[in-house]
């Protein structure tokens, strides 16, 4: 009697199986830490970024060492991510000697992935008291008069959603000090 032929096919050994799942492990770790450097290089959220462009008082009245005005803020929004960045409600304060002597609220809003967006806002200051010292100037120095500072506080919170994902929250600010004339409620300067 003459030997079968041997099979066309051998069953794969135990050897070959565990090489295959080692290469398909390997395989996918080293998909998981592409993507992860991909994320962390391109998605990786930032805050925005704001800036105040400019500051002026359209209206100004000093009377009794009172004093009153309309106070306007100009400022930019640029998102630098690659996703949209939805803001909360937020707010613009204005303080005088540490008080809060304003006040304005600032709608949620959305500002698209690498836009920027241009605000302003305008509101009514009541009257409050303020304490006018004289300067003590040499004779020789131009007198401009009486100034006063106050400070403006925009506050912009909110989140960038990556990849319809991951959430993160963000948020940027700008505080800036004001000098005001007194005498005629023109802007002499400002700092953020």
């Amino acid at each position: 009697m003459a030997k079968p032929p041997p099979p066309l096919h051998k069953r794969p050994s135990g050897r070959t199986n565990l090489a295959s799942c080692v290469v398909a492990t390997i395989f996918l770790i080293f998909l998981i830490i592409v993507a992860c450097i991909v994320y962390l290089t391109i998605f990786k959220p930032k805050d925005p970024s704001l800036t105040v462009n400019a500051v002026t008082l359209p209206a100004f009245s000093l009377s009794n060492s009172t004093v009153s005005f309309t106070f306007s803020q100009y400022a930019t929004v640029s998102n630098p991510n690659r996703a949209a960045f939805s803001h909360y409600d937020s707010s613009i304060q204005l303080l005088h000697a540490g008080r809060q002597v304003g006040f304005m609220f600032i709608p949620a809003g959305k500002i698209a992935a690498g836009r920027t967006q241009y605000m302003a806002a305008t509101f009514s200051v009541q009257a409050f008291p303020i304490e006018l010292p004289l300067p003590q100037q040499p004779e020789s120095v131009l007198r401009v008069g009486p100034s006063m500072e106050v400070e403006s506080r925009l506050e912009l919170a909110g989140r960038v959603r990556v990849l319809h994902l991951f959430n993160h929250h963000v948020a940027t600010r700008a505080d800036c000090s004001v000098s005001v004339s007194v005498s005629g409620g023109s802007v002499l300067g400002f700092h953020c």
